[in-house]
């Protein structure tokens, strides 16, 4: 992906920054409504080329679009982790079978990259301990039979990712590239 200009960061920073100003006021004020952009301003002038490479592009409605189905997505995903972790601490007999797995993952940008750990450690049963390039090392609550009687690495790997990285990345692949 080529590289924006100067400007198309900026402008992306200051209108990321303004969204997540109005997500957190919920208010149309006028005065909170310019005191959110002054500030988003003064944010993106200090910060628009650590936040992005891509700029204005990153608003391309597919990726608009993806990002918007992956908040439900996300919120299903969690709240069905938090009903089965809450079924595991419940149970009389503790139902874990915890391990540490090697997870790969096919995305290549650093945000993209640690948006899916962050995802995994917000997954209650999940929680990423490491992340190395493209490897993701991760403490699982119930390890799954064919994880565990995996041959190999290489298919220890491929299972592990097809549970835990794989059903967040067909939405983060898109969103960052």
């Amino acid at each position: 992906m080529e590289e924006a200009s100067r400007a198309s960061k900026f402008a992306y920073t200051v209108i990321v920054l303004f969204g997540i100003w109005l997500l957190l006021t919920a208010s149309l004020d006028t005065q909170e409504l310019a005191t959110g952009f002054v500030i988003s301003l003064i944010v993106a002038a200090l910060t628009y080329d650590v936040f992005t490479k891509a700029g204005l592009a990153n608003l391309h409605p597919k990726r608009v679009a993806y990002a918007i189905a992956y908040l439900p997505y996300f919120l299903w995903a969690m709240i069905m982790a938090n009903l089965d972790v809450a079924y595991r601490v419940l149970h009389p007999k503790r139902p874990i079978r915890p391990g540490i797995v090697k997870c790969r993952t096919v995305l290549e940008s650093d945000t993209g990259k640690l948006s899916l750990a962050n995802s995994i450690t917000l997954t209650p049963g999940t929680i990423t301990l490491d992340v190395d390039g493209d490897s993701y090392f991760i403490h699982w609550i119930w390890v799954q039979d064919d994880v565990l009687k995996a041959k190999t690495d290489e298919e220890h790997v491929k299972n592990a990712s097809r549970y835990i990285t794989q059903p967040f990345e067909k939405f983060l692949r898109v969103i960052f590239g």
